[in-house]
């Protein structure tokens, strides 16, 4: 199991710290509102509350604010972050749902890992999954899909491991630069939402044929 410190106070933050804690790995809520971080805790039961700014407790530290604030939280938390596994879960979308506000050819996790110290290594996961699926688990017997990428081959044996112990399944896409890919994956969830699925209950996910 895991030591895992989740930055951020957002419902995806509450159900990943929620399934983490039911599978027997150690969580650290970490929030600018101690009052609030305090309440999340308080509320999943068995999490510690950290400091914002401070060394996160766990080994994989999980990236859960919205991704227009994001580069700044990493800086904020500077050489306290070296040797970290950072999980990032943002989709950096424009306001109008139309693309990405990140520059031309790059990623939301690769812009984040040019904040993070040199010893930190980012992995993209979770952010194809809305939270309310990913609290409510496998859908009829079939696991979840996590997509990952990340550029450290050890930071992703590390992330898969999590994610399996969540129960769920991790699926390697290859390196940082793929992490655009799952953010135009989870724009196109959005688009679902708004233009034909009207609802967040649904995952996209791989079936593999025999």
């Amino acid at each position: 199991m895991s030591g895992i410190s989740i930055i951020g106070l957002g419902n995806m933050a509450g159900a990943l710290a929620d399934r983490a804690l039911a599978r027997g790995n150690a969580g650290e809520i970490i929030g600018r509102d101690p009052a609030k971080a305090k309440e999340l805790a308080a509320a999943l039961g068995g999490a510690t509350v950290g400091t914002a700014g401070a060394a996160p407790a766990g080994d994989i530290v999980i990236l859960a604010v919205p991704y227009a604030g994001a580069a700044a939280v990493v800086s904020e938390y500077g050489d306290a972050l070296d040797g970290k596994v950072i999980i990032d879960i943002t989709n950096p979308v424009s306001p109008d749902f139309k693309g990405f506000v990140t520059p031309e050819g790059s990623s939301g996790a690769q812009e984040i890992a040019k904040a993070v110290p040199a010893g930190a290594h980012v992995v993209k996961a979770f952010n194809t999954l809305f939270f309310n699926v990913l609290a409510a688990g496998p859908a009829d017997g079939r696991p979840l899909d996590v997509f990952i990428a990340g550029d450290d081959a050890q930071a992703k044996t590390r992330v898969s491991a999590f994610i399996e112990s969540l129960g769920l399944r991790p699926m390697d896409i290859g390196q940082l630069p793929m992490a655009r890919t799952l953010e135009n994956v989870g724009l196109l969830m959005m688009g679902l939402v708004t233009h034909s699925v009207n609802h967040t209950s649904f995952f996209l996910g791989v079936s593999i044929l025999s």
